[in-house]
């Protein structure tokens, strides 16, 4: 079951805001572009006849959040609150798992090594304008990456790989991976991006 935490204070401000709406509307939780590192996690009125049989119906103190099928998993985790400061009010969303939905700890190890990648390594590059794939785990289970983006000819992508990246996925899944490779000739050519 995903589990959407909705705060007290966001409970009363849907609520408050429901009132003004025709009976029988509720809300809908939802995730656009889930899975991918464009999620954005949203909230809309939910009128009665917008509900699908498929949905995920959350019921709360006054009203209910449906969840369509496909968002569902992606917002694992995730929280809603209403958050009052100098600025003013606002509905703060958080869905930690929105761009890629959570691997269960039995699944091959090919997809829980994306996982890790693409919700920790990543957003750790992107700050470098930088992005890892993983290409394919071999049979010796060295993990086979490809960097793109500001990565692609950076002279230090030996080092981020080898220190920071392989140390951390050898310790995620010590045991199961041996080693980490770079799949690009880190070619320092015209298509380099500085």
């Amino acid at each position: 079951m995903s589990e959407v935490n909705i705060s007290e204070n966001a409970q009363s401000h849907f609520v408050k805001l429901l009132e003004q709406q025709p009976e029988g509307t509720n809300i809908r939780v939802f995730v656009v572009n889930p899975g991918t590192p464009n999620a954005e996690c949203g909230v809309s009125y939910c009128p009665p006849e917008a509900i699908e049989s498929s949905d995920t119906e959350l019921k709360f103190n006054g009203f209910s959040a449906f969840i369509d099928e496909m968002s569902l998993p992606f917002l694992d985790e995730a929280e809603i609150d209403f958050v009052t400061d100098k600025m003013g009010s606002q509905l703060t969303l958080k869905a930690p798992n929105a761009k890629m939905r959570k691997v269960a700890s039995d699944a091959p190890l090919m997809e829980r090594v994306d996982y890790v990648i693409q919700s920790q390594v990543n957003p750790q590059l992107a700050s470098h304008g930088g992005h890892v794939n993983l290409i394919e785990i071999t049979d010796d289970a060295v993990a086979i990456l490809q960097f793109g983006g500001g990565c692609n000819g950076c002279s230090m992508v030996d080092v981020t790989l080898k220190e920071g990246i392989e140390k951390q996925l050898l310790a995620e899944f010590s045991g199961e991976l041996n080693g980490v490779r770079d799949v690009t000739e880190h070619a320092r050519g015209d298509h380099s991006y500085y």
